[in-house]
């Protein structure tokens, strides 16, 4: 094709010569320097038309080019998120969940089979299945007759201790199995009678009446727990801490305005705060209180529910309330499991925490107890056996002048 143009080209440089010699009556050498010209002329402009077509051509195969590698851009963009949705999988820990439910399953299988036999055992010897039913409800009511005693310290001699500034608050560690590392802190307030003596918060903590002296209690505790979680953090050792919470603060729009401002004011380490509170008074807060609920629990603090009665909770409720952790006594979770739940002791603490709320044994006082509860496989444990109450260092307490503010703005 191209030496076909190339030869239409000389044609037309020999008719511009012979027009030219003939026509215009040009010299021999003149109408081929005619002709020669218009060869360049008619050369030059095919150089330029090939010259525009390759720059077009070239135009085009850069844009296909660019096109193919935003597709690429985007396949590598699509498999990267892939692999990314593949790692926050996280398979082990979604096989562990699995062999918990399994190994849960199993259990609940096997138990069901245990009462069954047991169901046809006592239709063969009646009067022997009301035993248990009766041993099970003896051990709350009994719990509950204990918590209702008075306290030893009247009401009129706590409320003259907190004014004269006679609370204190000491720590007491909850620890890891089997490395007893300490994973959190109870804090718990404790008062300084007149002849020395520290009285524990069971021997003046008030059981009916004395709401202000609740309240001013809490809100001292909640000003400590601050203050030390404050200053564990800025010491490069943070570490969660306990605190006690009542519905006598909660229920009073005042007190809980106060313990709301002093959590927004310091959200920085409300992650490190967690309240503790019974679990009747859980339950109730929940049903008439649930947005003051919600507003502790938006400032990223949490709960930690103690004297729980029984482990037959909805816990999937119980995580998205806030709750991070359940307690449970040391004696009757060992000595009578069943009263706490019907699965086995060595799956109830997997299948806790699968909703990421921790199970705390409280009250451990002896060493068979800790080997007994490492085989069912409990990871937090607190109690006298472990550590007894002591002082908190003095420079992560509250100083002077704050406890005096802390003191009036509680009255």
């Amino acid at each position: 094709m191209q030496g076909l143009i190339y030869l239409f080209i000389a044609l037309v440089g020999v008719a511009i010569g012979v027009a030219t010699f003939f026509g215009l009556t040009f010299t021999p050498i003149e109408s081929v320097l005619a002709a020669l010209i218009g060869v360049a002329f008619a050369l030059f402009a095919l150089e330029r038309t090939l010259r525009m077509r390759a720059e077009a051509r070239l135009q085009r195969s850069v844009q296909d080019l660019s096109r193919l590698l935003s597709t690429d851009a985007q396949a590598g963009q699509a498999l990267n998120a892939r692999l990314n949705q593949l790692e926050d999988v996280e398979p082990d820990r979604r096989l562990e969940v699995l062999e918990a439910d399994v190994s849960v399953l199993g259990t609940v299988v096997r138990q069901l089979a245990e009462a069954v036999s047991d169901l046809e055992e006592a239709s063969a010897k009646s009067g022997r299945a009301t035993a248990p039913a009766e041993e099970k409800s003896a051990q709350p009511a009994a719990t509950q007759t204990a918590e209702e005693e008075e306290p030893v310290i009247p009401l009129e001699m706590l409320r003259q201790a907190l004014e004269e500034d006679r609370l204190t608050h000491h720590v007491q560690p909850i620890v890891t199995l089997p490395q007893r590392r300490t994973h959190g802190y109870d804090l718990l307030p404790r008062l300084m009678l007149e002849d020395g003596e520290l009285a524990d918060s069971a021997d003046f903590w008030p059981r009916k009446g004395g709401e202000d002296l609740i309240r001013h209690i809490e809100l001292s505790s909640l000003s400590e727990a601050i203050a030390i979680a404050r200053r564990s953090r800025t010491a490069g050792q943070p570490s969660r801490f306990y605190l006690p919470l009542s519905a006598a603060t909660v229920t009073d729009e005042k007190s809980f305005a106060r313990l709301q401002s002093q959590l927004e004011t310091n959200e920085v380490i409300c992650d490190l705060l967690c309240f503790r509170m019974a679990e009747t008074a859980w339950s109730g807060l929940l049903e008439t209180h649930a947005s003051a609920i919600e507003t502790i629990v938006d400032c990223k603090a949490g709960f930690s529910l103690n004297r729980v009665r029984s482990l037959r909770l909805n816990y999937t409720n119980l995580a998205a309330a806030g709750v991070r952790s359940v307690r449970v006594d040391a004696r009757r979770f060992i000595d009578n499991p069943a009263s706490y739940t019907d699965f086995h002791t060595a799956d109830i603490a997997a299948y806790v925490n699968r909703f990421e709320i921790e199970l705390i044994v409280t009250n451990v006082t002896s060493e068979p107890q800790i080997l007994t509860l490492l085989d069912d496989g409990i990871g937090l444990v607190q109690g006298p056996h472990i550590s007894e109450p002591g002082p908190i260092r003095p420079d992560l307490m509250l100083r002077g002048d704050t406890r005096t503010q802390t003191r009036a703005a509680g009255r």
